[in-house]
C-alpha cells in the first residue's frame, strides 16, 4: 500500500523510506508523546484541540513545547495536500504525529515525524451494528504517581498486556482497565462512556483518564441534545447495569458495547441514544460515519 509522503525531521519522503535510529530514546525508553488523528471529507479533524493535548504532553516531559507544536501544526498543514492524489473520494485517513527526545535526554536534537495512512475500517466496520464485547482485566491503569494521565505517549505496554489477556479469555472482546482504587478507568485506546436513563452520560472521573478529544465531542454534541453529562467514580458492577455503555475514539468516533464479560449490557444490543449520538456525529462532521467504515472496509 502507497502511504503515501510523510514528515520527518523538516523534510518530507516516502513513507516507506521513513528510519530513525535505534538508538533513539523513543525506542531505548519508550520515551514518545504523540497524537493520532483521523480526516473527514479528506480534512484533519479537531487539529487546534489535539495540538493543544500535545502542547501539555509536551509541557509534562520538559520539551520544547512552542517549537515543536508549531513545526507539527505546518506538517499537518501540509500533509493532506500532499498526498491528496493518493485520498479516494469517500475515504478518510488517520495521521499520526509523535515526538521523541532523539538520542540524548535533553532532547537537544528530537525527532518528529508526521505519517499517516488509510483508516483501517475492516478491523471493526461491523461493530457499528453488532456492538463491542469488553472484557475487565487484571491489568491497571498506570497511575498519576507514574505519570499524569493526561499525558499521551507511546509508553503502552500496559494496553498490550491488557488486550492480550482479554484475547485469552474472551477472543475478539476490548480490554477494559480499572484504576488502582478498582473504579472503571479506560479501555486501550478508547474511553469509556455509560448512560443511565436517570443520570444522561456518565464518564469515569475526567482527572484520572486521558482526556479525549473524541469524548469532549461527544458531550458537546449531548449538550445540543439535551441529555444530561457528567463525571464519576464507576465500579465495574456499576457499568454493567447501564441503560448503554459506548466507546469514542479517533478512529472509530462513537461504538456501542453490548457485552461486559459475556454478559449482555441491558438487551445486549445497540440503543436508541447511541443511534441518536451516532447520527448527530455524522451530521456534524459531513460524513455518515458507520456507512463510510462499512463501504471502505472492503478496500
Amino acid at each position: 500500500m502507497n502511504l503515501g509522503q510523510a514528515y520527518l525531521n523538516g523534510s518530507w519522503l516516502p513513507a516507506s523510506e521513513l528510519s530513525i535510529p535505534v538508538g533513539d530514546l523513543g525506542f531505548v525508553l519508550g520515551a514518545t508523546v504523540v497524537e493520532r488523528l483521523r480526516t473527514f471529507n479528506g480534512r484533519p479533524f479537531r487539529v487546534e484541540e489535539h495540538l493543544a493535548r500535545l502542547h501539555r504532553s509536551l509541557e509534562i516531559v520538559g520539551w520544547d513545547a512552542a517549537a515543536l507544536i508549531a513545526q507539527v501544526r505546518d506538517a499537518l498543514a501540509a500533509f493532506t495536500d500532499l498526498n491528496a492524489e493518493l485520498m479516494t473520494p469517500g475515504d478518510d485517513w488517520n495521521v499520526a504525529a509523535f515526538i521523541t527526545p532523539g538520542a540524548t535526554a535533553d532532547a537537544a536534537q528530537p525527532t518528529v515525524c508526521v505519517h499517516g495512512g488509510p483508516i483501517p475500517f475492516a478491523a471493526w466496520a461491523h461493530k457499528f451494528e453488532t456492538g463491542v464485547e469488553v472484557c475487565v482485566t487484571d491489568g491497571r491503569q498506570i497511575p498519576a504517581n507514574c505519570w499524569p494521565p493526561e499525558l499521551k505517549c507511546r509508553s503502552r505496554m500496559h494496553y498490550y498486556l491488557a488486550d492480550q489477556e482479554a484475547a485469552r479469555r474472551r477472543p475478539g472482546a476490548r480490554a477494559l482497565l480499572l484504576d488502582q482504587r478498582s473504579y472503571i478507568g479506560e479501555a486501550s485506546t478508547a474511553n469509556v462512556v455509560a448512560y443511565y436513563k436517570d443520570r444522561g452520560l456518565v464518564t469515569p472521573r475526567l482527572d484520572g483518564v486521558l482526556p479525549g478529544i473524541s469524548q469532549q465531542f461527544l458531550f458537546e454534541l449531548s449538550d445540543e441534545l439535551g441529555i444530561p453529562h457528567g463525571e464519576a467514580d464507576i465500579l465495574p458492577a456499576e457499568l454493567a447495569v447501564a441503560d448503554e455503555v459506548f466507546l469514542t475514539s479517533t478512529s472509530i468516533c462513537l461504538q456501542p458495547v453490548v457485552q461486559q464479560d459475556g454478559r449482555p449490557i441491558a438487551n445486549g444490543a445497540p440503543g436508541p441514544v447511541y443511534r441518536q449520538l451516532l447520527t448527530a456525529w455524522s451530521e456534524k462532521v459531513g460524513v455518515d460515519v458507520a456507512a463510510q467504515a462499512k463501504q471502505f472496509a472492503k478496500r
